[in-house]
């Protein structure tokens, strides 16, 4: 593991964290109650939150960087536990990928 892999998995705060959870791909269930303009279907027929020209999803608030429908977030969003051992390997990969850019 690279020190950048090891450096992602460690603690991470909100002051800290580059919010990689808002760019993955986010299944909308159907008890989710999501305004329209926020979503879209892919090929495949999966109901998702919309992205942003540059990856974000479109109810990230950029001014604050925090979640602009957070009381009303999709149940998937709800679940992800900030910190928890998904959070952490998906910062890390974020992180490698970005030093492999870089290079």
């Amino acid at each position: 593991m690279t020190e950048l892999r090891t450096a992602a998995k460690k603690a991470s705060g909100c002051a800290t964290c580059d919010a990689v959870c808002c760019r993955l791909t986010v299944v909308l269930q159907p008890e989710d109650k999501i305004p329209s303009h926020l979503t879209t279907h892919l090929p495949n027929g999966l109901h998702v939150m919309k992205h942003d020209e540059d990856g974000w999803c479109v109810a990230i608030n950029s001014t604050r960087m925090n979640c602009g429908i957070y009381e009303s977030r999709p149940s998937v969003c709800r679940r992800f536990v900030m910190n928890g051992p998904y959070c952490k390997a998906v910062r890390a990969d974020y992180v490698e990928e970005r030093a492999s850019a870089a290079r």
